[in-house]
């Protein structure tokens, strides 16, 4: 429940934050800077929300992320200059660490190998459910009351979330027998740096950055602008169509998770990847909102059958007592592809166009799938 309120603001921002970005008389390569910050803020607050969640609790990193996201996204709606504005996406985004890296930290305790495919799944499931179906709202209240609208929702939902953390979530940490509150900092460091020296958490850590990498670089950043452009799309149209794809991801979620438990984390990472690369084609040579459709819809095949098993992959390397490090040092090196992706691809489309941009980011994410399947190894199989 919490995810989702605070994930149904995220996605009712997202159908109008470039066109918002814009309103500012600013360049493309701008436009991903406002997306990108976002994703740096995530990327800094990972390692620190980690320790808050070892150190303070569950639930203060939960609420404490409630409360952020929410004056983070008043100050984007009122902001009077760019500046201001991309300040509001930062504050938003330390939020949004917290909720998010904490989140996955409280699950990585309460579930085991065993099982932990399916209930990830649950949650992606619902993450990636109302980020989908959020820019449908926040379309109509772009077209209705204007391009502020969504980010007044989202500080709303930042509270609530903050507020439903504080009163309802059961607080988790020492839950597998080692209290992380007594771990000291080298203690902490000395985990991301034991963690990060394993190949598999390195390489499903690459597969979740390319896949940032591709989604807020060219489904956030360079795809609702090309729609504009080429295909004279409204927000209301770009929000219904990566709402309403959203619905086949979230079909699929949790039979995703099944066959994760079942036949291993690998067997699902590596295809959803390389469908994810193709649906990028359907967005680069799309003729016609028919096409732009079917792009939302292959790419939300694609997360969907993916679902939570990077994540639970991330987990299963994790030593007891560790569910803090690996998760926060996971997401971290997932988020600097949103860091990256909407300033690169912004970039090359700028220099050299959205074809380019788009073709970019489609060769990465099969780079990264062909990797993983010759080199990650599998971490569990019933």
């Amino acid at each position: 429940m919490l995810i989702a309120i605070n994930q149904l603001g995220f996605g009712a921002v997202v159908a109008v934050l470039a066109l918002y970005a814009r309103s500012f008389g600013v360049s493309q390569s701008a436009i991903g800077l406002a997306i990108a910050i976002y994703g740096f803020a995530r990327f800094a607050v990972a390692m620190p929300a980690g320790r808050l969640a070892d150190r303070a609790g569950r639930r203060t990193g939960l609420a404490l992320g409630g409360l952020v996201t929410g004056v983070g996204n008043l100050l984007c709606a009122f902001a009077p200059t760019y500046p201001v504005f991309i300040a509001g996406r930062f504050v938003a985004g330390a939020g949004a660490a917290l909720v998010l890296i904490t989140g996955t930290v409280v699950l990585a305790d309460i579930t085991t190998p065993a099982n932990r495919g399916r209930t990830l799944a649950i949650y992606q499931g619902v993450f990636l459910f109302a980020v989908g179906v959020g820019p449908v709202p926040g379309g109509l209240l772009a077209e209705r009351f204007g391009l502020v609208a969504p980010f007044l929702v989202y500080a709303v939902a930042g509270g609530i979330a903050g507020l439903l953390a504080w009163f309802s979530i059961p607080e988790t940490r020492g839950r597998g027998g080692v209290d992380a509150a007594e771990l000291v900092t080298p203690a902490f460091l000395a985990q991301v740096r034991l963690l990060t020296g394993r190949v598999g958490f390195v390489l499903v850590s690459l597969v979740s950055f390319v896949t940032a990498f591709a989604r807020t670089g060219a489904l956030f950043n360079v795809i609702p602008v090309l729609a504009h452009d080429r295909l004279g799309l409204s927000a209301e149209q770009i929000g219904l169509g990566l709402g309403l794809a959203s619905l086949v991801g979230l079909v699929l979620i949790y039979p995703s998770g099944v066959l994760v438990d079942r036949y291993g984390r690998k067997i699902v990472i590596m295809p959803a990847t390389l469908v994810s690369g193709v649906s990028l084609v359907l967005f680069l040579v799309m003729p016609g909102y028919a096409w732009f459709l079917a792009g939302c819809v292959v790419w939300s095949v694609a997360t969907g059958v993916s679902g939570a098993a990077p994540a639970a992959y991330a987990a299963d390397t994790a030593p007891p007592g560790m569910n803090a490090a690996a998760m926060s040092a996971y997401r971290m090196l997932a988020d600097l592809g949103y860091v990256i992706g909407p300033l690169a691809l912004g970039a090359i489309t700028d220099a050299f166009g959205a074809g380019v941009a788009l073709a970019t980011a489609a060769v990465l994410l099969v780079a990264a799938a062909a990797l993983f399947a010759l080199y990650a190894p599998d971490t569990y199989r019933l």
